[in-house]
């Protein structure tokens, strides 16, 4: 492992690779601890703050250009405002706690799990950072397949918990 590849990286892809670091572990923490509490509260802002900072900053990476300056995993930054955007909304407005878990466990899984993983690609900066400039297919499958498992696994676990259509009528859980 060698922090090299990112220390000679942009501002921007540094800011971006930490931010992204940062909230993955937090992220994991919030959704390890009890809900609803002062605490869960407190890191829940942090943690939001962390995925602004993540998504905004990624705009900024532009090494990858298909469109102008951006590329299909631009649509990540956008999926991160719109789903942060939507958990809040939810729990501050409507009071759908249902609803707030599912947007943000779905943020976090797919913005952080399933999108880091991809970072893990040869080729791809985190790659060289975590596996050195040789490493080839094999240690990123060792970090590309559990990722993508627990992504699975919890993509189908939320989906037993908040239904995406609720019928007219239907009290929010």
């Amino acid at each position: 492992m060698t922090l090299t590849p990112l220390l000679d990286a942009d501002f921007a892809i540094q800011i971006h690779a930490a931010s992204a670091i940062l909230a993955t572990i937090l992220g994991a923490l919030i959704l390890w601890r009890r809900k609803g509490t002062a605490l869960h509260k407190a890191l829940g802002r942090i943690w939001i703050a962390l995925m602004l900072i993540t998504a905004t900053s990624g705009l900024f990476i532009n090494e990858i250009r298909l469109i102008g300056p951006f590329s299909p995993i631009h649509l990540f930054s956008l999926f991160t405002y719109f789903t942060v955007y939507v958990g809040l909304k939810a729990i501050i407005v409507d009071r759908d706690v249902a609803r707030h878990r599912a947007e943000l466990q779905g943020l976090y899984v797919g913005a952080l799990i399933l999108a880091g993983a991809f970072t893990f690609l040869p080729g791809r900066r985190m790659h060289a950072v975590l596996f050195g400039p040789d490493a080839g297919w094999t240690e990123s499958l060792m970090v590309i397949v559990p990722a993508l498992v627990v992504a699975v696994v919890a993509w189908l676990r939320m989906r037993r918990q908040v239904p995406i259509i609720r019928p007219l009528g239907a009290p929010r859980q």
